[in-house]
C-alpha cells in the first residue's frame, strides 16, 4: 500500500469511529488494527509492543504526579485562598470577579499543569458566585472556561510534557516559553471582561488595598511558590520534570495535611483513586495514540506529506499558519494528549522543511491545541463548565467566541513574532540555541 492509501484509511476510519461516538483512545486502536492485518512484516501483536514501548517513557511518569499535586492542592481549599489575594489585586476593576476568575486561572495554571482541573476546581466555586453576584450566566461558563485554557499554557503544563516526550525536546525550554503567551492571553481576556463589565454594568468587587493585598498574599504564599519550586528546579537543571512532579506532590501533601491541615488520610486515599482512574484513561489513550503514530513512521507518511505541502510553500510563517489550522480543527475533536502523540510527529517534517525552531513549532502546536478545549463538539473545558452552570454548552458560544477571538489574536502574534515564545527560553536556557 502506497503512503497515501494508508493515511487516507486511518484518518477517514478514525474520524468515522468518533462520529459513531466510540471513545478516542479505542478509535485510535481500531483505525491501526486493518493496516496491520494487511502488512505482511507486522502484525495485530505490534498494537501491544508498541503500547508498552510508549508506557515505558520515564517522562510520562510525571503526568499521574502533576494530576495529583492538583487534585491536593483543590482539596485543600487553595483555591478560596487564591480567589481571596486575585480579588485584592483586580477586584477594583469594573466586573471584578470576572478578573478575578481569569487571574486565579492564571495563578492556579502554575500549579495544575491542567486545564480540566482548573475548570472543575474554579469553576465550582466562582461560576455561583458569578451568578449570584448578577453575572450573566453565559458569560460566566464562558470565562471560565477560556481562562482555565491558560491550565496547559502556562507552566508546568502536562501537554508540554507530553510534547517533550515524544518528540525530544527540552520540557524546560517549553515551560518557560509558555509563559509569555500565557500571560498575554490572560491580558487579553481581562480586557473583554472590561468591555462586557462596562456593556452590562458588572460590579465591582472592593476599593484597591494594599494592607488587602499584603494579608491575602501572606496566606496564599505557601501555594505561590510552587510555581517557583516546579520550574525553577528545571530550568536550573536540579531536577528532571518527572522528579519535579513528585517534588510537588510532597510539597502538596506537606502544606495541605501538615499546616493547613484540611486533607487526612482518607481523603487523600479518595485523591488517589481519583487521580489513578484519570491518569490511566489519559495514558492508554497516550499507548494507542502511539501505535497509530508509528503506522504513520512505518509507512513514511510524514515524508509523503511533506513533498505534497512544500510546493505549496516555503515561508515559515505560511507553513506555521497551515500547521495551527490543521491543530485547530484536530483540537475540535479529540484531547490534546492523543492529539500530540499522532499529528506533532507528523507535522514536525513540515516545520522542519522551513526552518521553524522546534521550541517555536511546539508551543504553537500546545496553543493550537489547547484551544479545542473550549471548541465543540469536544470542548472539555467548555463541558465541565456548562454541567456546573447547569446550561447546555452550546448556550455560551457566543461569548466564547468573543474571548477565544482575542486568543487567536495571541497564537497569530506567536506565529509572526517569534520571540514571544522564544525570549525566555533564549534568557534562561541560551544552551537550546547553541549559545554556551
Amino acid at each position: 500500500m502506497t503512503a497515501g492509501l494508508v493515511f487516507f484509511i486511518m484518518f477517514f476510519l478514525l474520524l468515522a469511529l468518533i462520529l459513531l461516538r466510540v471513545p478516542v483512545s479505542f478509535a485510535l486502536a481500531f483505525a491501526v488494527i486493518p493496516i496491520l492485518i494487511m502488512t505482511p512484516a507486522v502484525g495485530p501483536v505490534m498494537l501491544l509492543q508498541r503500547m508498552m514501548i510508549q508506557f515505558g517513557s520515564f517522562i510520562l511518569l510525571s503526568i499521574p504526579f502533576f494530576v495529583l499535586a492538583a487534585n491536593i492542592m483543590n482539596e485543600a481549599g487553595i483555591t478560596d485562598q487564591l480567589m481571596r489575594f486575585s480579588r485584592s489585586i483586580v477586584g477594583f476593576l469594573p466586573g471584578g470577579l470576572g478578573h478575578v476568575n481569569v487571574l486565579v486561572s492564571m495563578i492556579f495554571a502554575g500549579i495544575s499543569g491542567s486545564s480540566n482541573a482548573d475548570a472543575a476546581g474554579i469553576g465550582s466555586v466562582i461560576i455561583p458566585a458569578m451568578v449570584k453576584e448578577g453575572y450573566g450566566v453565559n458569560f460566566s461558563v464562558a470565562v471560565t472556561a477560556c481562562s482555565a485554557v491558560m491550565g496547559v499554557i502556562i507552566p508546568p503544563s502536562i501537554l508540554m510534557v507530553v510534547w517533550g516526550g515524544t518528540l525530544n525536546v527540552s520540557v524546560g525550554g517549553l515551560f518557560l516559553a509558555g509563559i509569555i503567551p500565557g500571560i498575554l492571553i490572560g491580558l487579553l481576556q481581562m480586557s473583554v471582561v472590561l468591555v462586557y463589565a462596562i456593556k452590562y454594568n458588572y460590579p465591582r468587587e472592593a476599593r484597591f488595598s494594599i494592607m488587602e493585598v499584603a494579608r491575602s498574599f501572606k496566606t496564599s504564599v505557601l501555594a505561590l511558590v510552587t510555581p517557583l519550586i516546579i520550574i525553577g528546579g528545571i530550568v536550573g537543571g536540579f531536577v528532571t520534570p518527572t522528579e519535579a512532579s513528585l517534588i510537588a506532590v510532597i510539597y502538596s501533601m506537606l502544606v495541605s495535611m501538615l499546616i493547613f491541615k484540611t486533607v487526612t488520610v482518607k481523603s487523600f486515599l479518595k485523591l488517589l483513586l481519583t487521580t489513578l482512574r484519570l491518569s490511566a484513561v489519559v495514558l492508554f489513550a497516550v499507548g494507542t495514540a502511539a501505535i497509530y503514530a508509528w503506522v504513520m513512521s512505518f509507512y513514511k507518511i510524514p515524508a509523503f506529506l511533506v513533498g505534497a505541502v512544500s510546493t505549496l510553500t516555503t515561508s515559515p510563517s505560511v507553513m506555521l499558519m497551515i500547521i495551527v489550522g490543521i491543530f485547530l480543527i484536530v483540537g475540535m475533536f479529540i484531547d490534546g494528549t492523543p492529539a500530540i502523540i499522532i499529528f506533532a510527529p507528523l507535522l514536525k517534517p513540515l516545520a522542519d522543511s522551513v526552518g521553524i525552531n522546534p521550541l517555536h513549532f511546539a508551543v504553537v502546536g500546545c496553543v493550537s491545541i489547547a484551544y479545542g478545549l473550549v471548541t465543540p463538539p469536544y470542548g472539555l473545558c467548555l463541558l465541565i463548565t456548562s454541567k456546573i452552570a447547569k446550561i447546555n454548552c452550546i448556550e455560551p458560544v457566543r461569548e466564547v467566541c468573543s474571548f477565544l477571538g482575542v486568543m487567536l489574536i495571541v497564537l497569530l502574534l506567536m506565529i509572526f513574532v517569534p520571540d514571544i515564545t522564544l525570549f525566555m527560553p533564549r534568557l534562561f536556557m541560551p544552551e537550546l540555541f547553541g549559545v554556551q
